[in-house]
Order: structure tokens, then sequence, then C-alpha cells
């Protein structure tokens, strides 16, 4: 018998009980799980990009109709502008750096 495989009996009275209870590690023996569902676009994705623009300008319609639209000024663009091409090189303009090993004396 290989190390591999094992079987598990359950004692009973039935052998129809005792043989459907048998358990084995077989690779044959595990159930496969069921095949993935292919995905589906829901939601917007899953309209016609048209609409999609359609309804997204109303949106913005009537959020300036509102008066709750934010507009960039030529500034606040500018300086979310420099914001972002600073982000990426913050660690390296505050020096910290992976700690170097103690020279030594």
């Amino acid at each position: 018998m290989n190390d591999h495989d094992t079987t598990m009996h359950v004692t009973s009275n039935d052998p129809q009980k005792t043989a459907a209870a048998t358990v084995t590690s077989d690779a044959s023996a595990v159930p496969q799980p069921a095949a993935p569902r292919p995905k589906q676009r829901r939601g917007f994705a899953a309209m016609d990009p048209r609409l999609v623009a359609e309804i997204a300008s109303k949106g913005g319609k009537a959020a300036h109709a509102a008066g709750t639209a934010h507009e960039f000024t030529a500034d606040e663009a500018r300086a979310a502008g420099r914001k972002g091409g600073l982000a990426p090189h913050a660690r390296r303009r505050s020096g910290s750096q992976p700690p170097q090993s103690a020279p030594a004396t």
C-alpha cells in the first residue's frame, strides 16, 4: 500500500452504508469544483457606451445647475499636478532609506 493512499472505514451493520462511508484520498475520489461561470457585465459596463455618456452628461448638467459641481481653476489644476508629481518621490526626498549596517569600529 502506498503512503499516500489512505482508506478510512466506518463500521456498520449495513454493507451498503459501509461501502458508501468508505473514504479514500485517491485523486479520482476528490470532487472537482464546478467550472466557474463566465463573468457577466453588470450595471454601466453592460450598457451601450452612448447611453452611459448621455446619463453622465445629465448628471454633470444637474450638478452645475444645482451649484454643487467643482470646476478647477488654472491655479488649482497646477497645484494638483504638482502634488501628484511629488507624491511618488516623497520617500526619496525625505531621506528615509533602508537601514545601513553599522560601520565597524
